[in-house]
């Protein structure tokens, strides 16, 4: 086991050095791929150091440096050196991170890496933190405590009698909300339809004034965002608190939560506090490997109302845990272990330098871009840039032409009806030349 774990260290190693040098994408034989991993199941078994050798030739065509630092698609992190090491340790002490009787080590950390992270969020110490599997997770966990709470107040058990006969429930959320909003509540029973879309300002933050107008009594869920996933804006959560003042407030904060860890964008989540929950990524600007996310809860009872369950067989499954009881998984990875070494090797001033850097580097590629005649359409307010040039067509080719050019890699949008490419700078690797190196050949490749 040991020969076996160093030899995966060093292909492992030897991957992330090369991903400052390597095409971040490339052409992929996908025959050759399937090829390589197919075949019939063998009848006996195979040496395990012979299965990683198999497995790393195998993978190598395939693999994309999505965590070196010219990826700039999806809003995608790299892993932090102690994050990846972290990680690895998780692996080998393969912990079940349902409760403390299960790993006591597991919980501890999930304890102190949650406190911490509520702290650079500006989310209230007295909130729940669960460890989740993204952003998908996040928000469906945060609105089945919003559906939870809301219900009660109006004298409805939703998880006994379920949502048949049930009170309306008014889900007021932005026109250009994240896709796993509605899926979220397409899980929940309420469906898309129990959404009344608010329209949405000139940089996609939410209009306060419709949401004044629909906002009103009865069970009420709104939906804000902390950075819009095609322009970064940011919703006004003061305001919007005082616009809906007593309906369950969730904020989507995948990636724009962290900007609350940077004095110099903290203004924009000004009012974060005042939320009812919130949903964040790790594996985004906290770059800490796949999968990570976290959901916070202002009412921590509220929390583990909406998810916890009981059986008899759970070893100390009497009091709340802040593990299982507040995520959907029971089975569950020690995600903690990799989020509380990510957070110690930065520590609260190195974080908040990765999201003013990220920023300043946006806003370095909007301004490059911009020089070379290019046509930026967002406030670069937070780590994303759209771009385009020209028309539809001419702005789609050019996507396609850096996907398959392997200097850098970014996808394209539709925003406001009309094609981009979407920039997000989110890696702690890259640097003021990925960004120059990137747009000349966004440049080039444009000519």
């Amino acid at each position: 086991m040991r020969d076996l774990l160093a030899r995966a260290a060093e292909l492992a190693a030897d991957h992330r050095a090369s991903l400052a040098d390597r095409p971040v994408a490339r052409a992929v034989d996908t025959a050759a791929l399937n090829a390589a991993f197919g075949g019939p199941l063998p009848d006996g078994p195979t040496p395990p150091g012979a299965v990683l050798e198999e497995l790393a030739r195998a993978a190598e065509p395939g693999l994309v440096a999505t965590a070196g630092p010219r990826f700039f698609g999806f809003v995608i992190g790299g892993a932090l050196p102690a994050a990846t090491a972290a990680d690895v340790l998780a692996t080998g002490w393969d912990q079940n991170g349902f409760n403390a009787v299960l790993s006591p080590a597991a919980a501890a950390a999930e304890e102190a890496a949650g406190t911490w992270l509520k702290e650079l969020l500006g989310i209230p110490a007295t909130a729940s933190a669960g460890f989740v599997t993204g952003g998908q997770a996040a928000n469906t966990v945060g609105l089945a405590a919003a559906r939870h709470h809301v219900l009660a107040e109006a004298g409805w058990d939703v998880e006994r009698d379920g949502l048949a006969g049930a009170p309306r429930v008014r889900v007021l959320a932005s026109e250009e909300r994240h896709a796993t909003v509605d899926r979220a509540l397409r899980l929940l029973g309420f469906g898309t339809r129990a959404v009344e879309p608010v329209k949405a300002g000139p940089q996609g933050a939410i209009d306060l004034d419709d949401l004044a107008r629909k906002a009103g009594d009865g069970p009420t869920i709104v939906c804000l965002q902390a950075g819009n996933v095609n322009t970064g804006a940011c919703d006004d959560l003061r305001a919007a608190r005082a616009a809906a003042e007593n309906a369950w407030i969730h904020v989507d904060g995948a990636f724009g939560l962290w900007a609350a860890a940077n004095p110099g964008t903290a203004g924009l989540l000004d009012g974060v506090e005042l939320a009812d929950s919130w949903a964040c990524d790790g594996h985004k600007w906290l770059n800490v490997p796949y999968d990570s996310g976290f959901v916070f809860c202002a009412r921590p009872e509220v929390h583990a109302g909406a998810i916890a369950y009981r059986a008899a067989y759970l070893t100390g499954a009497g009091e709340v845990s802040g593990m299982g009881d507040l995520t959907l998984e029971s089975s569950r990875r020690a995600r903690g272990f990799a989020v509380w070494a990510a957070l110690r090797e930065l520590g609260r001033d190195g974080v908040a330098e990765l999201v003013d850097r990220c920023c300043r580097l946006a806003r370095r590629f909007a301004k490059t871009l911009a020089a070379g005649g290019a046509g930026i359409a967002n406030d670069v307010v937070l780590n994303q840039v759209l771009v385009s040039f020209g028309d539809d067509a001419r702005t789609d080719a050019v996507i396609d032409r850096i996907q398959r050019d392997g200097t850098c890699w970014l996808g394209g949008t539709t925003w406001r009806g009309r094609r981009y490419l979407r920039i997000s700078v989110s890696n702690w690797m890259t640097t003021e030349a990925d960004v120059d190196r990137s747009a000349a050949a966004i440049l080039r490749l444009a000519q």
